[in-house]
Parts: C-alpha cells; structure tokens; sequence
C-alpha cells in the first residue's frame, strides 16, 4: 500500500518535470530566435526578451518539486553520505516537517496577495514592448510552493518505505556512476574469460 501511495506521488512528480523539461526547450528556441535577430538582422523584440526570464521562472519554480522528487538538491553535509538508508530516511523525513513543510506554506500563502496585487492593478512591463499580465508568471509563485508540498509528501512517503525496509536508498551522482562503470567492467571481464574457455 505505501509502494501504490509512492509511486502516485511520483507519477505527479514525473508530470511536472515533463512540463519543466518542455519549458526548457522553449526557453532555448527563444534564446536561439533571441540571438539570431540581434547578431545576424540586427534587431529584436524585447517581449522576446523578457519571455526568457519569464520562462526560466517557470523552469526554476517548477523545477523544485521534481528535483525534490529525484533527491537531486545541493547536500552539503559530510556526515549524511556516510549514513545508514534508514538514518538517511529518518533526516529526509524530519526534514520534510521542519524545513521543507513550514517554507513551503509561508511562502506559497504569502505570495497569494502578492499575485492578487499584480492582477487588480494590470501589472506590466515597464519596457515599451515589453509583456503585460505579469500576474501569470508571479502566480506560478504559489502555484510551485504548493505543489512543492505535494511531492514532499511524496518524499516523505518514499522515505517512509526506505525506513521499513520495502526498497532502498537510490544512491545518485558520480558514486552511482562509477558504481555502474565497475560492475559493466567486471560484465565484460566475465564476458572475456568465458569466451577464453570456449
């Protein structure tokens, strides 16, 4: 049962990190158009512009929950990688209610006026030409902070499972490479040694 709740929670998760991923390669083809009318036509258009870093919020505030997801935030922690899976779990979990929980709620409702302000008084660029309804982009503001709170419950859920003992930590990064290099090379030392037999 707490498998099925986690592999929901991720399933949300992966659906965000689609559209993180289909923002990205947006933001690229504006930045390519961006840099081809200015270098090779000598012109642009500073809505253009301005929708790069309209879509790299997009792909920044989004992209929190995924990488949550993927337990792929900064750790600056020596002593964390030399724990246990369950002592890893049991610091995700407290850390879900203690840091992650609380921010997440303040900023997700205090953000909410924020954006209301935004829309009421038909906020826009102050550039001529530049983009209007920047209410759109600040309400991804709340938006991400509570669907933040979604996948980490998720996280928690995960981290739950890693404790009782129903899969393990899935290790990520350079450790998890070099790991799968070494076994591929044992494969093909086998793969070698056996062909030497025959």
């Amino acid at each position: 049962m707490l498998l099925k709740i986690e592999k929901a929670f991720d399933k949300f998760a992966d659906i965000i990190g689609y559209i993180t991923a289909f923002t990205m390669v947006l933001m690229i083809l504006n930045v390519f158009y961006d840099v081809i009318m200015r270098y090779f036509f000598n012109t642009g258009s500073i809505a253009m512009q301005e929708m790069e870093w309209h879509l790299f919020s997009v792909i920044i505030l989004l992209g929190i929950s995924y990488t949550l997801k993927e337990d792929g935030h900064v750790r600056v922690d020596l002593i964390y990688d030399r724990l246990t899976d369950k002592k890893k779990a049991i610091i995700n979990m407290v850390g879900v209610f203690t840091f992650i929980l609380p921010i997440a709620l303040l900023i997700g409702i205090g953000s909410i006026d924020y954006v209301i302000e935004a829309y009421t008084s038909n906020e826009q660029s102050g550039d001529p030409g530049g983009l209007t309804n920047r209410w759109i982009v600040k309400s991804l503001i709340p938006l991400s902070f509570f669907l933040l709170i979604i996948t980490s419950v998720g996280f928690f859920f995960k981290n739950l499972n890693i404790y009782k003992g129903l899969h393990q930590y899935n290790e990520s990064g350079l450790k998890s490479e070099i790991d799968h290099l070494r076994q591929d090379i044992q494969d093909h030392k086998h793969n070698i040694e056996e062909g030497d037999k025959k």
